[in-house]
């Protein structure tokens, strides 16, 4: 039996999913070019404190590093936004998710969308010697997510994995790995948009008021258009919950 713990709704503490998601907080007056010599500064800030963590550490090493890479992220985004150019910026997911093996599984109709995680739930006992692996099927009560998109237009799960990364489009805009984003001034949204625009009877509300959300995981990376989400946490195998999702599926959202 899986015993369902609470409901989340979107990716702030509030009543509606899409608050403030469709409302970017990187906002710069300033000139691209003064941006981009302070994202230099940024990257070689963050490159000297990467070098510091290597030999043996005085104190502070680690706190510099966390705090150096915040700040390159914030003017990567900054000046992507400047320029008019996509990018990725954090959402206040109420959860983490497990970074070794989250294992996600996406459910899908014509109506509804469901992603399916492992929570991040550290053990006080571990002491760092032993490997727990996962398995979906041997129906073991594990912490998981149970996500609805709500609006879904498009989704996507699969390649690039946390490898490649670097690799991506939005590698040097704002990426974070193992979050979740939303992507602003987003590409796929405007060929969604474009290629609608085309039907006899499309309505540019439906299209702009979708948000594209990316969650980075380890093997595969998920990507949904979407106007919200819903987070329900739940103590259940995956055998049982999926279950209860397929039901879903067949019911009217």
């Amino acid at each position: 039996m899986s015993r369902p713990r609470r409901e989340q709704t979107g990716n702030l503490p509030t009543a509606h999913a899409d608050a403030n998601v469709s409302r970017s907080s990187t906002q710069s007056g300033e000139p691209v070019p003064a941006l981009e010599a302070r994202l230099k500064a940024a990257d070689e800030r963050l490159s000297r404190a990467a070098k510091a963590l290597e030999p043996k550490h005085k104190g502070g090493e680690l706190e510099e590093y966390v705090a150096a890479r915040a700040a390159l992220l914030s003017l990567e985004r900054a000046v992507a936004s400047a320029k008019g150019d996509e990018y990725a910026e954090p959402v206040k997911f109420p959860v983490r998710w497990c970074t070794g093996a989250p294992l996600p599984h996406l459910l899908a109709n014509d109506d509804r969308t469901f992603l399916i995680f492992l929570v991040d739930r550290p053990d006080p006992n571990w002491d760092g010697t032993t490997l727990t692996v996962k398995n979906p099927a041997d129906g073991r009560l594990e912490s998981l997510a149970l996500v609805e998109f709500v609006g879904c237009a498009s989704v996507k799960l699969g390649s690039p994995n946390d490898e490649v990364l670097h690799g991506h489009p939005l590698h040097k805009k704002g990426l974070e790995g193992y979050t979740a984003q939303v992507v602003r001034n987003s590409r796929w949204l405007a060929e969604l948009d474009r290629i609608n625009s085309v039907h006899p009877q499309y309505n540019p509300d439906r299209w702009r008021k979708l948000n594209h959300f990316i969650f980075w995981f380890h093997d595969t990376t998920f990507e949904c258009a979407a106007e919200s989400y819903k987070v329900e946490l739940c103590d259940a195998s995956f055998a049982d919950l999926l279950a209860r999702v397929s039901q879903r599926l067949s019911e009217l959202g």
